[in-house]
């Protein structure tokens, strides 16, 4: 009977795994395999690198407990997955599909060094192209869209396989022990990834934080959002599974219409892969080019506190709170006038849970490129500011300059600071 090889990519777990489960069918043995590939490593943001290797043990321990096996490799992802096929004896590969242009292509140069590909769901609830306007190959606006995949019927979640026969004789490979040398500064508060921490998240959330999700997600201090966005990116956790498990329960409703914005963003990037580096919708914007004032907006120090306490947030952990991510981009983009991609670009190089679709999707979609139906919004930080930080305590939590004024001073400290006081006055006008 042939072999099938398994590669892992943005699908780093075993439950609710499509690829691993047909691979698996009818008896047959597979080869799991994960490629560390330079291209995509030096792409990605160094706190998701920082965390592969640990992920990455965590899933060969799983797979080790059900007889099989994860095999590592270091090099071009075709080359090294072919090379592995003709050792194991292997003529197909089967693997979660993807919508980026990466993904893509590798899709094709797996195909163009002789191997079957098999393409699976496994990355969003709805696979992208299985809902469709009249007349089109995506939706362009959120709420038809949502309304098109709520009536879709889901894929039943799949369990985690019993067992995990393997070919003999294949080197499994090393996991190196870092892999984040010379890749500049990570957070110093990231959190623990794999699927089993994954996992506990999940159960944690269900338990406790969903019902109260729908009042309290914009809630800065409390931060009450399920913190499972980056076990999501990483595929330690499925989003089919956790819309499945929260749909029915109090608070649920409004948790799977943000894992729907999620999927809407994936089907709008499969029809616009150029979603990272051309405006989805042009609209003849002129941005300025001001390098201290988006180094200073990196840094946290624009002297607007909300707006520094997200960036703060951001290089502390990882993370940021998802409206916080809306008014640190709306300020870079339309405060200050500079191109979204500088704002993508460097969130895409520290958020754990940053992916093409969703980072950039929801970029363009403040910058006014994108898919909101109101390109011209308007965004006030500190109007945000006071409606959801509303004492101050988010700011000073990431603004230690200011942790001494108190309320809602602190999101207008030019008012209260004394002389000399070690925060900049602001880079540019707030609004009031």
């Amino acid at each position: 009977m042939e072999h099938a090889v398994v590669l892992f990519t943005q699908d780093l777990r075993l439950h609710d795994h499509p690829a691993l489960t047909a691979a698996l069918r009818d008896g047959r043995r597979v080869l799991p395999v994960f490629v560390l590939d330079p291209v995509l490593l030096g792409r990605s943001a160094r706190n998701r690198v920082r965390a592969l290797p640990g992920i990455l043990r965590g899933l060969r321990g799983d797979l080790r407990a059900r007889g099989g096996d994860l095999v590592v490799r270091r090099g071009d992802t075709a080359a090294e997955v072919a090379a592995l096929a003709a050792e194991a004896g292997a003529r197909s590969v089967h693997l979660t599909e993807g919508v980026s242009r990466a993904a893509v292509r590798r899709e094709e140069r797996l195909r163009a060094v002789g191997l079957r590909v098999v393409s699976h769901p496994g990355l969003t609830v709805v696979p992208p192209g299985d809902v469709t306007p009249a007349g089109g190959d995506h939706y362009k606006v959120f709420t038809p869209y949502l309304r098109a995949w709520e009536a879709h019927p889901w894929r039943a979640v799949l369990p985690a396989p019993g067992a995990v026969p393997v070919p003999g004789g294949v080197d499994p490979g090393e996991i190196p022990a870092r892999l984040d040398e010379g890749r500049g500064q990570a957070a110093e508060r990231p959190i623990t990834l794999g699927e089993e921490a994954a996992r506990r998240r999940l159960r944690a959330w269900l338990d406790g934080g969903l019902a109260h999700y729908a009042q309290r997600h914009d809630d800065l201090p409390a931060g009450a959002t399920s913190h499972l966005s980056a076990d999501l990116r990483m595929g330690c956790l499925s989003a089919l599974e956790a819309a499945t498990l929260a749909r029915d329960e109090p608070g649920g409703a409004e948790f799977v219409r943000q894992l729907a914005w999620r999927d809407f963003h994936h089907q709008v990037t499969a029809a616009f892969p150029d979603i990272a580096v051309r405006d989805y919708r042009p609209r003849g914007t002129r941005w300025r080019d001001d390098p201290a004032a988006l180094e200073a907006w990196k840094e946290g120090r624009t002297g607007v506190p909300i707006v520094d306490a997200g960036m703060r947030q951001l290089l502390s952990e990882g993370f940021m709170h998802n409206r916080t991510r809306m008014i640190t981009a709306a300020f870079l983009t339309r405060t200050l006038g500079i191109d979204w991609r500088a704002g993508a670009g460097h969130f895409a190089d520290h958020l754990l849970d940053g992916d093409v679709a969703n980072n950039h999707g929801n970029w363009q979609w403040v910058a006014g490129t994108g898919n909101d139906t109101r390109p011209n919004r308007a965004f006030n930080p500190l109007r945000q500011a006071r409606r959801f930080d509303p004492e101050g305590v988010y700011v000073r939590r990431y603004v230690p300059e200011l942790a001494g004024l108190p309320g809602r001073a602190a999101h207008t400290p030019w008012d209260s600071l004394p002389p000399g006081a070690d925060y900049p006055p602001p880079i540019a006008s707030p609004g009031t």
